[in-house]
């Protein structure tokens, strides 16, 4: 039966207007940013068999978009919709950050912080955390086409922003998609030249970081960044 058929209390987008959107299952929220669904099938039978097929939210974050186009009903325009809505909670997470202006003591901080959003990405993406001479977070910015096989556009970049903000110390972050965060050859050099630019600024990198799944290594914590 379709969801405007049933009963009024009943319904996602009613139910949340009621009772606010802490009431409301992940089917339900999920319902309704499909807004609707298919011929005999519900926009909320549909969230239901996307999140049996993929799990949770997280992995519906991770999955890639051939393995969307598997399911029944799901064009571009609703895929859109759902991976934009996890995009939008994953930097709502940055901002909560970036106002408190949080202050980072060691590579768990920031790992705690990127994380959830770097462990899931399928590309590699580069991250800068721009920190006062406090060590507190000024803004994370991320740098597109982030691969460290491409280091100067990428060095001179981070150095830019870093100063625009007028940035002390800078703490880069990167991922690895395959999940090992062990560092290459390139890595290795990339870093090196990070940490001489900084140098020559006098803004101070502090930590170079990459992200796998679930585990991290960082350049510091390694002896590699004095």
């Amino acid at each position: 039966m379709a969801i405007n058929n049933w009963p009024k209390e009943d319904r996602p987008r009613e139910k949340l207007i009621k009772s606010g959107e802490h009431t409301l299952n992940d089917s339900e929220l999920l319902a309704i940013i499909l807004r609707t669904g298919i011929r005999g099938q519900s926009a909320l039978d549909m969230a239901r068999s996307i999140l049996e097929t993929f799990g949770s939210f997280r992995r519906i974050g991770q999955v890639d978009l051939h393995y969307w186009k598997k399911l029944k009903g799901l064009g571009n325009a609703k895929i859109s919709q759902i991976r934009a809505a996890i995009e939008i909670a994953r930097r709502f997470s940055e901002e909560k950050l970036k106002e408190k202006r949080v202050k980072i003591k060691s590579s768990k901080d920031i790992i705690a912080i990127l994380m959830p959003r770097m462990q899931d990405l399928t590309k590699e993406v580069f991250k800068v955390l721009l920190l006062d001479s406090q060590n507190r977070i000024i803004d994370i910015v991320e740098i597109e086409e982030g691969s460290v096989d491409q280091a100067k556009p990428i060095i001179r970049e981070v150095y830019q922003k870093a100063l625009l903000e007028q940035a002390s110390c800078i703490i880069c972050v990167h991922n690895h998609p395959s999940g090992d965060p062990r560092p290459s050859r390139q890595d290795k050099q990339f870093t090196r030249a990070l940490v001489i630019a900084g140098e020559s600024l006098s803004i101070k990198c502090l930590d170079h970081i990459i992200a796998g799944n679930g585990e991290y290594f960082s350049f510091s914590d390694q002896g590699f960044i004095r």
